[in-house]
């Protein structure tokens, strides 16, 4: 997958390359899916999911942030496949009824977003969370909705030079949640 340019800014944001490699892992994106992104943001996740699915619905209840999402995408747009429709709204109002695969980026709402994704039988449903009592809480709603299938948590270090050798600076630590609405026809169980 070619890198994406993301020369707007939302004062938020935006997910990290590291971070996104392991949310388009988790989600496998397939040609004929219908992606769902809760909280666009800068569009990261947005642009990277349209350069795999075959559509992609973007809600985010910022007008400004929504309009990062739009020109970042219009500075990706040789890269993108899908067809993309972004959303002014709080989700979760403006989510498809007929998504395959749902990102949460944000925490707000995050309940009522897992239960429309039971609701609509999602297939894949992923969440990063940077607080760890949001973190607890939301594993708690996964588990309450049967969604969870595993929490990862792992945090990214980027090397700099300090006196003529290598040190590390890390970001903060990530905890994404994984699940799904739909019945797992493999041997039913849950890692965490």
């Amino acid at each position: 997958m070619p890198p994406i340019a993301l020369p707007h800014d939302a004062k938020a944001g935006p997910t990290k390359p590291e971070v996104r490699a392991v949310v388009g892992s988790k989600l496998a994106l397939e040609p004929d899916d219908h992606f769902a992104e809760v909280g666009s943001c800068t569009g990261a996740i947005t642009i990277e999911a349209a350069q795999r699915a075959g559509r992609v619905t973007a809600i985010e209840r910022k007008p400004e942030r929504l309009e990062t999402t739009e020109q970042n995408i219009a500075a990706n747009e040789d890269v993108i496949r899908a067809d993309i429709e972004l959303r002014n709204a709080e989700a979760p109002e403006g989510l498809p009824d007929d998504a395959d695969a749902l990102f949460l980026g944000g925490s707000r709402n995050f309940e009522a977003v897992l239960d429309h994704a039971v609701n609509t039988a999602v297939d894949r449903v992923v969440m990063n969370v940077s607080r760890l009592e949001v973190a607890g809480r939301a594993t708690e709603a996964f588990r309450e909705r049967d969604l969870l299938e595993e929490v990862v948590q792992f945090q990214v270090s980027h090397g700099y030079e300090l006196a003529g050798a290598t040190s590390f600076d890390s970001d903060n630590p990530v905890y994404m949640l994984v699940g799904s609405a739909t019945p797992d026809e493999t041997d039913g169980e849950v890692s965490q």
